[in-house]
């Protein structure tokens, strides 16, 4: 049997971050890791939570790392000093404070080169969601990075199951029809969470991992 594992925002959590780490490998001893994105911005400590991600994993296990909005933000802001408030003032200040002054360069590319989504088998991993009323190859990047669903609101996502965060809430890791959310708001309070795949067997998660911030 072969795992995914999909962990929701880490905002700069780098201690549960950490254990979560400790937690998976202590599930299995091979797999996938696929994180939806935001990283940074807002929480304590962005500069460890890329510096442990961009060192990667150990052993057998693959880790793909996606991007999210508060990426996006952070690599505009520093193209564009015009993006510069809109990131500050969606916790791109706590960032910069985290590195004691500017992010380098080579974390500012990393950011800016993840992609957007990841499909395997049976599952859609993308940071916010999608737009079922296009195909999927031809969704926008604003709402691969943006969208958010209403509360239980579930479609057919190309007969696969889709994994996102991006929409914060205590209550989560949810599971509507086929969609779980896994956002479950650890900057806030709440909790980082990870959700595990079985990738012999479409659908929803098998279970949950969760870390108290």
């Amino acid at each position: 049997m072969r795992y995914t594992f999909a962990i929701g925002d880490i905002h700069g959590c780098v201690d549960p971050l950490n254990r979560m780490i400790d937690q998976i490998e202590a599930y299995a001893s091979e797999g996938t890791v696929v994180f939806l994105g935001d990283y940074v911005d807002r929480g304590p400590d962005s500069k460890s939570v890329l510096d442990r991600i961009i060192a990667g994993p150990w052993g057998q296990w693959s880790w793909i790392c996606l991007k999210g909005n508060h990426e996006d933000m952070m690599a505009a802001a520093y193209d564009d000093s015009d993006n510069r408030a809109q990131w500050l003032g969606n916790g791109g200040l706590e960032t910069e404070i985290s590195y004691g002054g500017r992010v380098p360069h080579e974390h500012l590319r990393w950011a800016a080169d993840r992609p957007l989504l990841h499909v395997d088998q049976h599952r859609i991993f993308v940071h916010a969601g999608v737009d079922p009323a296009f195909p999927l190859e031809q969704q926008s990047a604003g709402d691969l990075l943006w969208i958010r669903f209403p509360p239980g609101l579930s479609e057919d996502y190309w007969g696969k199951h889709l994994v996102h965060g991006h929409t914060p809430s205590l209550s989560n890791p949810v599971t509507t029809g086929n969609r779980t959310n896994i956002d479950s708001a650890c900057v806030f309070g709440g909790k980082l969470s990870c959700a595990v795949f079985d990738d012999d067997v479409a659908g929803g998660p098998i279970g949950f991992i969760e870390v108290r911030a």
